[in-house]
């Protein structure tokens, strides 16, 4: 990604204190989608890393995730998977615990949404704890597939366990 690109974003996403509970300090990304042609290069920088990683599905995590990984899937011409907060999903479904920086959560994925031999980039909106993440890795990897990558429009240093994303392959546009 280039330098260029880095500081538009910087400029463009707001910081909104105490949102959604008092302390934290949420990352808005909503001005990004106002303005298509950055989004643009934004999902072309979002898959760049991941070019010639044989990666045959994307999955995206609820909801912001969807955002990016969508048009990752599309520019990366391979199926879209989402991870999905309990009970959204209507058919039989992986599913994994984990703990947000704010309480506990679960995600799943559907049972068939992932062949075994599938190389798989996850793609999400913001890196915090990587508790997320590593939640998806682990139902991924539960279901056969190969976790190829994590790309990331943006990583918050210094919260997460640097243990539960090690040796992975992650990608952030930008580090907060």
């Amino acid at each position: 990604m280039t330098s260029s690109l880095a500081s538009r974003l910087e400029q463009t996403l707001r910081t909104v204190p105490d949102f959604p509970k008092p302390g934290i300090q949420f990352k808005d990304i909503t001005p990004l989608l106002g303005r298509p042609s950055l989004m643009t290069e934004v999902v072309v920088a979002l898959c760049a890393p991941f070019r010639h990683s044989r990666i045959t599905h994307v999955v995206g995590i609820e909801s912001r995730g969807f955002l990016f990984g969508v048009p990752v899937a599309l520019l990366l011409n391979v199926p879209f998977v989402p991870a999905r907060k309990s009970g959204k999903l209507p058919m039989p479904t992986v599913r994994e615990s984990f703990t947000l920086e704010y309480g506990l959560d679960v995600l799943e994925v559907h049972a068939d949404g992932l062949p075994s031999d599938s190389r798989v980039l996850i793609v999400d909106d913001i890196l915090a704890t990587g508790g997320t993440v590593a939640a998806t890795c682990r139902i991924v990897e539960r279901m056969g597939a190969t976790v190829a990558g994590i790309s990331v429009l943006g990583e918050i240093a210094g919260l997460g366990d640097p243990q539960l994303l090690a040796g992975r392959h992650v990608s952030a546009l930008l580090s907060f």
